[in-house]
């Protein structure tokens, strides 16, 4: 692949025709060759988005011509030649010193006049707009970077908060050498660009006082699984660099772009990052143009941005990612980042580009990694890539033992930055102690196609050189290294020509962090989520303790609830927000398929081990058959915990706009039960049929059955629970060891009722599925229900593709049997 390079067209800098300057509002995306993909991109944006609302920080292009004018100065281009003569990219030391060969020529031969003099115009007339010496960005953009199917991050520099005549004509002459960092180098040689046929044009515009604010990074898809319905935003304080160079564990947030489009405040997930540092301006006459100062603790604890300034991104990111697909004439996900300002309280986007890792993925291969068993967990953090590697750890303590690393060794590092990269490029895992997803090491992970983990805190301390370790990504979002070399499995499925069953296959999901991952797998929606999931592992705080506080005695437990509800109006909002993200992932991930959510359904003595739990649940012999499901929801001991559980699911419906959101009732032992339930939820806002809301019940009890038809009055469908009717009709305690041999869903009792229910559903025009683990264990139980004509079967994830096939030659068998 090779550049071309071609004549530019003259800017206008204000003292006449410039051969050298081009202005934002001059410049288009087919305007690479001349101004690099960075400029091209801000000068697309600058003349048609902000029209349309979206704030560009204003600015001007020096040219790949000038770049040319100046390595033809003086014999550089020559030099420069034979410093990349009999380049050797696999040894760290080769490439260091013919790099830095390079740069130095380009250095030396400083910013010709006749170029400095157009440039210094355009700066007065910056500073005109702005006000006297007004700080600005230098920023490198390749003719060969920022393209749909290429773009490294950090190729070339960046130069912040630079002022004045001296400071700027610098500034261009290190990002004019920057074509020629040891990473540049390296990315050029593995792309196949040649070196002499890129060149390097300069971005200068307003600093946006994001020293005084935030910034951060937008993606318009997660960046892990390529889910393109969301807008994926990290934030920290301070200048952007942080983020990229993985210096920070940012705040993320995940806004569902289906339902902002139609006017929904749809922000499904937001995660709290540490932030400990931000980069500011240095101080008064100082060299250093900006420096790292720690961040309190009170603004750590707490987002770097409102709900509304994350739904105004998300709008921006929208409407880049709609024009830059428009012009494509298909949809091009963006990667952006963006500002605001501290002294005006206004956001900018400062660069977009198109993202390039799972845009140029084939959607017809579905690759799946599983783990086969366990070790002592070394680290944690967030986990890049979805996959899975094994191999010998290597502790970088810094770039000068990079020499130190061996290829197919697993990188374990404090952070990385795009000089680690003619390394990175040889691991077979990257483990860092900070970063988060768009962190230099993340973005490098994902182009490399290797698995990461980003984020641990403390890696460098607990894995040691020579260590065989596991890095497994392969879980949602939380990324795991494991001691030793344990055995896993790739799963390959072709998605082409995959037929579709009539019976609907569902999924059984309780951890948001797999939702969008799992949403790739063909699927008619999720038959159960389990709401005690949320509860359990992102709450973790039993509702009652949060509604009444003042009945929790125990110090450490009143410390730990304070400590996780840190930074909400009230500790009520802790538990609707918390679970309203949970429950609206999963719904976000499967719309518009149904998702069907299971109200809490925890026993008492695992409601107990909930913070705070002691103080509101009862000591029962047999929780199982106890106070537990539809009759918690209306008696006192537990009412204003359900309302909690209520107005999270209508923040879920209204507030995000996910109406694919079905509500199901657990273990309803009576048809008056049903009839207090839902006169429960409807005093908390959701009413049955209003809006489309359908309400289902778990059909777990004998008595659901045995009287369908009066339960059919209440409820919009029924869910088979396998486990808890095998329970009942059996008389086995499924919890019990002793009599486990005797639990079987095959029974012919059991299958007995299970037919009498789809039957029931049937006659009364009610849905029928079945959400228990039989279908999943015992194919033959699966052929069963499609035999009674089942509506749905909703299944572990792992069995839904070997159930889907076998159920698509179940269904072609029996119309063949029709036939004949």
């Amino acid at each position: 692949m090779k550049a071309n390079v071609y004549p530019t067209t003259a800017g206008d800098t204000g003292m006449g025709t410039a051969h050298y300057i081009r202005w934002f509002k001059e410049i288009r995306n087919e305007d690479v060759a001349s101004v690099g993909g960075k400029n091209a991109s801000l000068g697309e944006m600058f003349q048609d988005l902000t029209k349309a609302g979206v704030r560009i920080p204003n600015g001007f292009a020096i040219t790949a011509d000038a770049y040319w004018r100046v390595v033809k100065t003086g014999g550089v281009i020559d030099g420069i030649k034979v410093a990349m003569a009999d380049l050797d990219k696999t040894s760290v030391s080769n490439l260091e010193g013919r790099g830095k060969k390079a740069r130095d020529l380009i250095l030396g031969a400083g910013i010709p006049d006749d170029i400095w003099n157009e440039v210094s115009a355009a700066y007065d007339k910056l500073c005109e707009e702005y006000g006297p010496d007004t700080d600005v960005a230098v920023r490198s953009s390749a003719t060969a970077e920022d393209l749909p199917t290429a773009s490294f991050a950090g190729q070339q520099e960046t130069y912040l908060n630079i002022r004045g005549y001296p400071a700027l004509r610098e500034a261009c002459s290190k990002c004019f050498a920057s074509l020629f960092t040891d990473r540049a180098i390296s990315y050029r040689t593995d792309q196949n660009f040649d070196h002499f046929k890129v060149a390097l044009s300069i971005g200068v515009m307003k600093m946006v006082r994001s020293d005084m604010a935030s910034s951060g990074v937008i993606f318009t898809l997660d960046t892990e699984t390529g889910f393109r319905d969301v807008v994926f935003i990290t934030g920290s304080y301070g200048l952007g660099e942080n983020i990229v160079q993985g210096a920070v564990n940012p705040d993320e947030f995940y806004v569902f772009k289906p339902t902002v489009r139609t006017g929904h405040r749809a922000i499904i997930r937001k995660n709290l990052g540490d932030k400990k540092i931000k980069m500011i301006y240095g101080q008064g006459t100082s060299k250093v143009l900006t420096r790292n100062v720690d961040v309190p603790e009170s603004d750590g604890r707490r987002f770097c941005i409102t709900d509304d300034e994350i739904l105004e991104l998300a709008q921006y990111a929208i409407k880049i990612e709609d024009h830059y697909s428009a012009k494509a004439h298909q949809t091009v996900p963006m990667d952006i980042e963006w500002a605001k300002d501290g002294i005006t309280g206004e956001l900018f986007i400062v660069q977009a580009r198109p993202e390039t890792v799972h845009s140029q993925e084939a959607m017809d291969v579905l690759v799946t990694y599983h783990m086969e068993k366990r070790g002592p967990v070394l680290a944690k953090g967030k986990g890049v890539g979805e996959k899975i590697a094994t191999g010998t750890a290597r502790v970088i303590a810094d770039i000068s033992h990079l020499g130190e690393f061996r290829p197919g060794e697993i990188l374990v590092a404090d952070t990385t930055n795009p000089d680690w990269e003619p390394v990175m490029k040889t691991a077979a895992a990257i483990v860092t102690n900070r970063g988060g997803r768009t962190c230099h090491a993340a973005i490098v992970s994902r182009e490399l196609g290797v698995a990461a983990v980003v984020g641990t805190n403390n890696a460098t301390e607990k894995i040691k050189t020579g260590q065989e370790v596991t890095v497994n990504c392969s879980e949602g979002d939380e990324g795991v290294v494991y001691e030793g070399i344990l055995p896993f499995h790739a799963e390959k499925v072709s998605l082409k020509g995959l037929r579709r069953p009539k019976t609907k296959i569902m999924m059984n999901l309780g951890e948001p962090d797999q939702a969008f991952a799992l949403s790739m797998i063909p699927n008619d929606g999720i038959g159960l989520a389990r709401m005690e999931f949320v509860i359990n592992n992102y709450i973790k705080i039993h509702p009652m303790a949060l509604v009444h506080p003042e009945k929790v005695t125990d110090e450490t437990v009143k410390a730990k609830i304070a400590d996780l509800t840190y930074g909400y109006g009230n500790p009520e909002d802790y538990f609707v927000g918390k679970l309203s993200q949970g429950i609206g992932t999963i719904a976000a991930a499967f719309y518009p398929k149904p998702v069907v959510v299971r109200m809490s359904d925890f026993k008492t003595n695992e409601y107990a081990d909930l913070l705070g739990g002691k103080y509101f649940e009862p000591e029962e012999s047999n929780p199982m058959l106890g106070f537990r499901g539809a009759s918690r929801y209306y008696d006192e001991r537990y009412r204003e915990g359900f309302a909690l559980e209520c107005r999270a699911m209508k923040r879920v419906l209204e507030e995000m706009g996910l109406t694919n959101l079905v509500i199901m009732i657990p273990f309803c032992r009576t048809v008056g039960e049903g009839e207090k339930v839902l006169a429960e939820m409807a005093k908390n806002g959701l009413v049955r049929g209003k809006n489309g809301l359908s309400v289902y019940v778990m059909c777990e009890i004998p008595n659901n059955i045995l009287l369908i038809d009066e339960f059919s009055r209440l409820f919009d469908g029924f869910s088979i629970g396998s486990n808890d009717l095998t329970q009942l009709t059996l008389g086995v305690d499924r919890d019990s060891v002793v009599v486990a041999h005797d639990f079987d869903e095959r029974d012919p009792g059991v299958m007995k009722f299970v037919s009498m229910a789809v039957q029931g559903a049937r006659r009364n025009g009610r849905h029928s599925g079945l959400c228990g683990q039989a279908p999943s264990d015992y194919p033959e139980f699966a052929e069963f229900l499609v035999r009674e004509g089942i509506e749905s079967i909703s299944l572990n994830p792992d069995s839904v593709m070997k159930i889907t096939q076998k159920v698509v030659a179940l269904e072609d068998r029996l119309a063949s049997e029709k036939i004949q």
